[in-house]
């Protein structure tokens, strides 16, 4: 795609901890400097190393040995990842910076979108998406959260990781998923979620859709590698409509996180009205700000202004758009509820911001010795920055991303 125009970015905020980092380096003779760095690093990726190895088995959560098959080589996983990003281009780094530009947008305001993007904002969007997507599944693959999306805390006891395991299992539940079920997944990223479904549901099988052409890539090599046969993954836009399916195809579908870039969920909604068979059940994960939040209040609107760019969100849903349009579309609401205990997220979102920062850490100073490439310090920052808005705005019940809406469509 074309490089876009770069929007005009915040710069980032760097905590005391990364500042002293940096600048221990520049006080030291360059070689103590180097030596300094490199022992720091090699503390970080050891400790890593040992976590990501570590089994985080947990006797009293409620997951088999199925749920834990579907769990990727997390080293491995970080390896690829870093190697990738490591390999880019200054066309994919300029790309995919540039591509934040949505996340200033909503797709409730046309005319804002036509003014930064023109007339085909739509087409501008999907181009912007695929520059974000391609590079962010790396970036998140070095934590906690190669599956794209941090889960409802299900249990203060378990790990991101474990957690995404339990709210997955728990949506497989309310689907009622069996033996010989077909089941759509929007937004499925780099098919680790498909993967859980069907290995720890056997004769299940899950069709997964994306824009982005690498993830697609990646969760086919994932299925194939696990011998999930019958998953299958399709490259597409789920704003382009009629969605490539028959009538009554599925028997289930669910999303994750996806559905702030759907630039018309009453549309979207009639398809999977179309393509779920009768008595099928939907599950959508999602953001939505709550009612505690007030566009008027200026500390609300510059905490928005920055949570929406780090969690790549377009649109602003709230819980009662998608039961309205749900319910226009034919469906029945069965469940609308916030999944996460208490409400809140913001353990989990910590835990990852607190990872990711230790992470830029470690990046920035190799950077400076120059082992690794500029670029790296350009992707870190972008990804560390306003976290802690983000758990902010989790801990004044302003927004979240775990809102959990289920319905079914009609039997009769």
């Amino acid at each position: 795609m074309a490089t876009l125009a770069h929007p005009a970015a915040p710069l980032p905020r760097h905590d005391s901890e990364s500042d002293s980092f940096t600048q221990r380096a520049s006080d030291s003779s360059d070689n103590e400097a180097v030596a300094h760095e490199k022992r720091q690093a090699a503390h970080f990726f050891s400790k890593t190393s040992k976590t990501l190895r570590k089994s985080q088995a947990a006797a009293a959560l409620d997951l088999s040995d199925l749920d834990r098959a579907s769990q990727p080589n997390r080293l491995k996983t970080f390896r690829a990842a870093f190697k990738y990003l490591r390999d880019l281009t200054p066309s994919q780094v300029d790309d995919f910076m540039s591509s934040y530009l949505i996340y200033n947008l909503d797709w409730a305001d046309p005319a804002a979108m036509t003014a930064a993007l023109g007339p085909a904002y739509a087409e501008r969007v999907g181009e912007c998406l695929r520059a974000y997507y391609g590079v962010m599944n790396h970036l998140c693959a070095l934590g906690d959260v190669e599956k794209m999306y941090i889960p409802p805390l299900m249990d203060r006891r378990a790990s991101v990781l474990e957690n995404q395991l339990l709210y997955e299992r728990a949506v497989a539940r309310a689907l009622g998923l069996q033996a010989g079920h077909r089941v759509l997944d929007l937004g499925c990223g780099r098919g680790r979620v498909a993967a859980h479904m069907a290995a720890a549901h056997p004769g299940v099988a899950v069709t997964g859709l994306n824009i982005d052409p690498n993830q697609v890539a990646q969760a086919r090599a994932f299925s194939a590698e696990r011998g999930l046969a019958g998953n299958e993954f399709v490259v597409r836009d789920f704003n382009e409509l009629p969605l490539p399916f028959g009538d009554a195809e599925f028997d289930g579908f669910y999303q994750i996180q996806a559905l702030s870039l759907c630039r018309d969920l009453g549309a979207l909604f009639r398809e999977l009205f179309r393509v779920l068979k009768p008595g099928a059940r939907v599950s959508l994960l999602d953001w939505v700000s709550l009612p505690g939040y007030d566009p008027g209040n200026a500390e609300h609107a510059e905490l928005m202004a920055r949570v929406k760019p780090l969690i790549g969100a377009v649109g602003t849903p709230t819980p009662e758009i998608f039961e309205r349009e749900l319910r226009a579309a034919g469906f029945t609401v069965v469940k609308s509820e916030n999944a996460s205990i208490d409400g809140l997220q913001s353990p989990l979102i910590d835990r990852v911001d607190v990872y990711f920062r230790g992470v830029r850490q470690v990046i920035l100073g190799l950077v400076k010795m120059r082992v690794l490439p500029a670029h790296f310090k350009t992707l870190i920052d972008r990804l560390c920055l306003d976290g802690q808005a983000f758990v902010k705005m989790d801990n004044m019940r302003l927004i979240t991303t775990s809102y959990w809406v289920v319905a079914e469509k009609p039997a009769v």
